[in-house]
């Protein structure tokens, strides 16, 4: 018994813990193909969104809750996505399947934290949405740029102090030789099913946060909407079109997000191949940062002129 502990002891801290991402099973022969939409969508994601941040930056009629959540959107899709898709090329182009165990929590913690983050600024979204709709004479007053601002420092402070505790728990574990992770990159329980260890906290707070944490972003979401859909119905057909505006933006960017997010939590339950639910995955984190700054360059109309005055369009 004591060798035991001792023998793996000294396989969690006498030497350095590497873990190994194997990409995309089954489709090793093509994973310099596949990288290249990887590729193409992550630059053109991160061109459109710092063109995002630029214009809202620059542009001093911009400067207002709708938009400052839209910075931090976009600001939370670029941390994200750069967390997890330079590694994921560095393993299709160069073979670079090697991780330390640091570098593996540390791509998790962000990652996680990212998500988590993304879906609170969506709630703010809505509750911006609900005030402008439901309350629009108090809108400068609830919604003041400071507001927006606290707001922001709390949703960081939520992310942090939610996904510091997923390293802690990983970190205790001992892992044995097993440690090839049959994915692109590290998440929570992808990493603790290696451990040769007992898991059953990490599984716990693994469904508590799913369940607590996105479970009461999605309520709070459904909430404002319901709210909005109330008022709405008891407003004239022309308050009926302006509120259907106000809103197309902001549920298109629910569109992105959420279907894909859910699409792939699902068939990670059924014993489909895992390739498929790798590219799935892969796509979740990809499309939204790719269609948000589309989507709100096609549907609102002042963020449009603006952009038109820096891209000599009038």
């Amino acid at each position: 018994m004591h060798s035991n502990v001792m023998a793996a002891f000294n396989l969690t801290t006498s030497e350095p813990l590497t873990f190994i991402l194997i990409g995309i099973p089954g489709l090793e022969a093509a994973h310099i193909w596949i990288s290249i939409p990887i590729f193409m969508m992550y630059i053109i994601g991160l061109l459109g969104n710092f063109a995002l941040l630029f214009v809202v930056g620059k542009e001093q009629t911009l400067h207002k809750p709708m938009y400052l959540l839209l910075c931090m959107l976009t600001l939370t899709e670029i941390g994200t996505t750069t967390s997890v898709v330079p590694k994921t090329l560095c393993i299709l182009w160069f073979n670079w399947k090697g991780i330390t165990m640091g570098g593996c929590l540390a791509q998790m913690f962000f990652f996680h934290a990212g998500c988590m983050m993304h879906t609170a600024v969506l709630v703010a979204m809505s509750f911006d949405r609900y005030v402008a709709i439901c309350n629009p004479l108090r809108y400068a007053t609830i919604l003041s740029n400071a507001r927006i601002a606290k707001l922001g420092l709390l949703v960081v402070m939520r992310a942090v102090l939610f996904n510091v505790p997923l390293p802690l728990l990983l970190w205790r574990l001992p892992f044995c030789a097993n440690r090839i992770i049959r994915n692109t990159y590290c998440d929570h329980m992808s990493v603790a099913k290696l451990s040769c260890g007992d898991i059953t906290v990490n599984s716990l707070y693994g469904l508590l946060m799913t369940f607590i944490v996105s479970g009461s972003d999605l309520i709070f979401i459904a909430l404002s909407y319901s709210l909005i859909i109330r008022a709405v119905l008891m407003s004239s057909r022309k308050a009926h079109q302006k509120a259907l505006k106000t809103c197309t933006a902001h549920v298109s960017v629910m569109l992105t997000s959420y279907p894909p997010a859910y699409i792939s939590s699902i068939i990670h339950r059924f014993s489909i191949a895992p390739h498929v639910h790798i590219i799935l995955a892969n796509l979740y984190f990809l499309f939204p940062p790719l269609l948000n700054p589309i989507v709100y360059g096609v549907k609102n109309k002042e963020f449009r002129d603006k952009v038109g005055k820096y891209t000599g369009r009038r």
